[in-house]
């Protein structure tokens, strides 16, 4: 398998000083993609941070790397651990240096022990071509550490904050980091405002700049954040056309199940909007495996409407309750998974939080 990656390594440094034989070539490329090394995140924008009050954790990136290249494009670099931290390997990505950090702080290491772990003991012997991001909860505090190997193409930095990391290479320049770096740290609102933030931050065109050409920042984008008690946004845009920007693709999802002047409560999982004191919403069962029923409790009289997002932030359903108070979800609407739901009075009331189907 070295060989094999060393290979493939060879390969593409040679074919970016001869690209007119890039067409000559192709198919045997194409051969080789399978190991993952050539194909799977060298060139990606990203950020992971944690919320020292809250417990929250979060992970966000894009990249020129697409769902024909890797199933869910850049989201392969993320490894999100509720209530502990976020890891980010990017740049020649590999599955077994990722296990290899996600073991390391499973047993507690801090993250510049996880990464200079990871330097010494590189699956291929190679670190000078990788890159990694690593944040965690410490106590009260943070912890950041990133690593950019030297042989990662440029252009190539990372930006350390208390608490968090932000990483790139193959960028249009430091003014990618620059720029997700003050929107994360001047935005209002809970993690995943301000992660969303850093994100709009990099939409330039190029900042990827394999995809100078085709009009948009990057191919693919994602955001996660997890409470202590578990995931609770998970966003992925796999891939898109030229011209197609997933990062305003990323904002339409993350639109669709959160609001940004209503942040999330990680004890319940419940946003609320309004004076909601007379404004409640029920799901029992939830989880649920056959049906659960959603009861509204008021003292006002006013419609209601209902709105089902997917865990990727997609609508799946949606209802105008008129003047019912309690509305029964069947399984055979919804197939098994994590969904939001959200429910708005014409009053501007609003609570949502998440709906479990087994």
């Amino acid at each position: 398998m070295r060989q094999k990656a060393q290979l493939v390594d060879f390969l593409y440094f040679w074919l970016i000083n001869n690209l007119s034989f890039m067409k000559k070539i192709i198919l045997f490329i194409s051969f080789f993609s399978g190991s993952g090394a050539w194909l799977s995140g060298q060139d990606t924008f990203s950020i992971c941070a944690v919320d020292t009050i809250t417990g929250e954790v979060g992970s966000a990136g894009a990249s020129c790397i697409d769902a024909s290249a890797i199933a869910g494009g850049v989201v392969i670099i993320s490894d999100v651990h509720p209530g502990v931290g976020v890891i980010h390997t990017q740049s020649y990505w590999l599955s077994s240096n990722q296990n290899y950090a996600k073991s390391l702080m499973n047993v507690g290491l801090p993250p510049q022990q996880i990464i200079d772990s990871l330097v010494a003991n590189d699956a291929q012997n190679n670190p000078g071509i990788r890159q990694y991001g690593i944040v965690d909860l410490f106590g009260t505090g943070a912890r950041s550490a990133a690593f950019t190997g030297v042989n990662c193409l440029n252009y190539k930095n990372h930006i350390l904050g208390y608490n968090y990391a932000i990483q790139g290479n193959i960028l249009l320049g430091q003014q990618i980091l620059d720029s997700m770096e003050s929107r994360f740290l001047n935005t209002t609102g809970d993690l995943a405002c301000k992660l969303m933030a850093a994100m709009q931050g990099a939409k330039v065109v190029g900042a990827d700049t394999r995809c100078t050409t085709s009009g948009n920042s990057s191919l693919s984008s994602f955001l996660r954040t997890a409470c202590p008690g578990g995931m609770i946004l998970n966003l992925v845009v796999p891939q898109g056309p030229a011209g197609f920007e997933p990062i305003d693709s990323l904002q339409t999802l993350f639109d669709n199940v959160h609001n940004c002047s209503i942040p999330i409560n990680c004890l319940s999982g419940i946003s609320q909007a309004g004076n909601t004191e007379d404004f409640f919403v029920d799901v029992m069962p939830n989880p649920f495996s056959e049906t659960t029923t959603l009861k509204i409790t008021t003292k006002e009289k006013s419609n209601s409407m209902l709105e089902i997002f997917s865990g990727q932030g997609l609508p799946v359903m949606r209802e105008n309750l008129k003047n019912k108070m309690e509305i029964v979800i069947e399984k055979k609407k919804l197939s098994s998974g994590i969904y939001f739901y959200k429910v708005t009075s014409d009053t501007g009331k609003m609570v949502s939080g998440k709906l479990v189907v087994l």
